[in-house]
């Protein structure tokens, strides 16, 4: 439902009822609804407004697609709207290796369950390639060819036209190794092509009344690893524990930094005073420790990425 459709449904409840007695309770309560519609309804802007109808202009032109599909913001808003559109003319694609924490993996199938969104699996082996593996500053690139390979394939398997992913238009003001790929396998990305902004997303995906449209970033665990150390399964399994256990202590925003021997915590700025406190590192550093790390650093600073947004 567009913006206009979805205001125009809202604006008619805003009609008084033929009988109800303004002097009375119900009457009042009707006026408070009133006055939550219309507020609510001035909050979408004309701008916004024109990105989505763009958005679903472009998905119309689909006659069917694979949506790479992780469970962040841009992916899942963009599935859920797809589907929307298409039906079951559309399934997700989750990319699953060790690079993805096994809580994200838990978190994309559940998100995609609670909305009948139709989702398939697909085991990826780009640890299997010695270009990703060694961990070069484009390593995204490898990444994302193998996992629209194994889209391309399955889509020409099944006779599916189209593929796609959740690319945003600020990404697109970003170096990013991945869109060469999405390029090669001519992957649409209709997020940015409409114009829509991380915060645009964000905010349509909050008046759909999905839970993700507050979800902080979560980039694969092989971001973690400091350039030029080679990613390996045990090194990933050592970032996914010790990132688990620092959220034990009821952090949001986590990322450990895998130096070698060295793990740098980092957690959000609001976030890092609390970090800070002795009594919880004494309780951190074992458990950091039993993740495979013989130092431990804790950021005074705060992680500063985009996961913040």
């Amino acid at each position: 439902m567009t913006p206009t459709m979805m205001s125009s449904r809202l604006l008619a409840k805003c009609r008084i009822p033929f009988g109800l007695d303004p002097a009375k309770k119900e009457m009042r309560k009707h006026s408070m609804e009133c006055f939550l519609v219309l507020n609510f309804t001035q909050t979408v802007s004309p701008d916004l407004e024109a990105k989505q109808q763009k958005l679903e202009e472009l998905i119309r032109l689909w006659p069917s697609a694979f949506v790479a599909y992780s469970g962040g913001v841009d992916s899942a808003f963009l599935l859920w709207t797809a589907h929307q559109i298409l039906g079951s003319k559309v399934t997700g694609i989750l990319g699953d290796s060790p690079s993805l924490p096994r809580s994200e993996h838990s978190a994309a199938l559940a998100f995609a369950r609670r909305h009948g969104l139709p989702i398939e699996v697909l085991k990826t082996l780009e640890l299997d390639d010695p270009s990703y593996a060694a961990n070069p500053p484009n390593r995204c690139y490898f990444c994302r060819s193998e996992l629209f390979q194994r889209m391309e394939e399955l889509a020409q398997l099944r006779g599916v036209a189209v593929l796609a992913y959740g690319e945003n238009f600020d990404d697109s003001r970003e170096v990013r190794p991945g869109r060469a790929a999405a390029g090669e396998f001519s992957v649409a990305a209709p997020l940015r092509e409409a114009g829509l902004t991380k915060a645009d997303v964000r905010a349509l995906a909050r008046e759909a009344g999905l839970e993700v449209a507050e979800k902080p970033a979560a980039p694969c665990l092989s971001s973690r690893l400091a350039p030029g150390l080679a990613v390996t399964p045990s090194r990933l399994a050592s970032i996914e524990k010790a990132e688990e256990a620092v959220r034990r202590h009821g952090f949001r925003i986590v990322r450990v930094r895998h130096l070698g021997e060295k793990a740098l915590v980092q957690v959000s700025p609001e976030e890092t005073s609390r970090l800070q406190d002795d009594k919880l590192q004494a309780k951190l550093v074992p458990e950091l420790a039993a993740a495979g790390f013989t130092q431990i650093e804790f950021d005074p600073v705060g992680y500063q990425g985009a996961g913040l947004h």
